[in-house]
């Protein structure tokens, strides 16, 4: 593999300066752009850097810096995301936390967000927590998931019903399917979309109904379902 020019590192080392000193600028967009300019940086460099916002007076730059930890994965990220989850005082700022936990992926995010969905007061974390789970792909979720089919939230049963899918818990497939005649056409989409993980009879005859729903997006969501189940079937 040929080295690369010694002009590239050195330049690759001031542009990783320029963005840490931009992070210092009072100016709120200077430091919005150079937190946004980290995507293409390895994570060892880059989460140094975002943990220099972490604390930013702005919350939009906050939200962004705790997203960008979830994608940039070091040891660090683990800990401080947790942390944030449990003690932040702001609820977005925790919800994104447990985002954030989600993509890490990292098995051990299961029982924090368990505390979260159960103790927080804030139904946005909750439903972050609700999504996160999901992403873990962990199957001890499932009681947690099912319990917040139950929540007076919309958006809360639309995390659960997807999160259900994502685990694969077939054995959760009656519970979901009380969504078919719902309502809102979001909960019939994500019913559809979790029926596809959930292989079983049931779900392919309630695929099957629900690929003559009203709205487009729900039917095209029931073919594609159908098709996945057919095809691994």
């Amino acid at each position: 593999m040929e080295e690369m020019p010694l002009s590239f590192v050195k330049n690759m080392s001031i542009s990783l300066e320029e963005i840490s000193g931009q992070l210092d600028s009072d100016s709120t967009r200077d430091r919005m752009i150079a937190l946004a300019s980290l995507r293409n940086v390895p994570a060892e460099d880059a989460v140094p850097l975002i943990k220099k916002v972490l604390n930013d007076e702005s919350l939009q730059i906050r939200s962004m810096a705790v997203f960008a930890l979830g994608l940039k994965q070091t040891d660090e990220c683990y800990p401080i995301l947790v942390n944030l989850l449990e003690t932040e005082k702001d609820y977005g700022i925790r919800a994104d936390a447990a985002g954030a936990l989600g993509y890490l992926e990292d098995i051990r995010a299961f029982e924090p967000l368990v505390r979260a969905f159960y103790e927080d007061t804030d139904w946005l974390v909750r439903f972050s927590a609700a999504v996160a789970l999901g992403n873990l792909k962990d199957s001890r979720a499932r009681d947690v998931l099912v319990r917040a089919l139950d929540s007076e939230e919309v958006v809360l049963q639309q995390a659960a019903i997807a999160a259900l899918g994502e685990i694969k818990a077939v054995d959760a497939v009656d519970q979901v399917l009380r969504f078919a005649q719902s309502e809102d056409w979001l909960v019939r989409q994500r019913l559809a979309e979790a029926l596809g993980h959930m292989p079983s009879e049931k779900s392919i005859s309630a695929l099957k109904y629900l690929e003559k729903d009203s709205n487009p997006s729900v039917a095209q969501a029931s073919r594609l379902s159908l098709q996945k189940l057919m095809t691994n079937g």
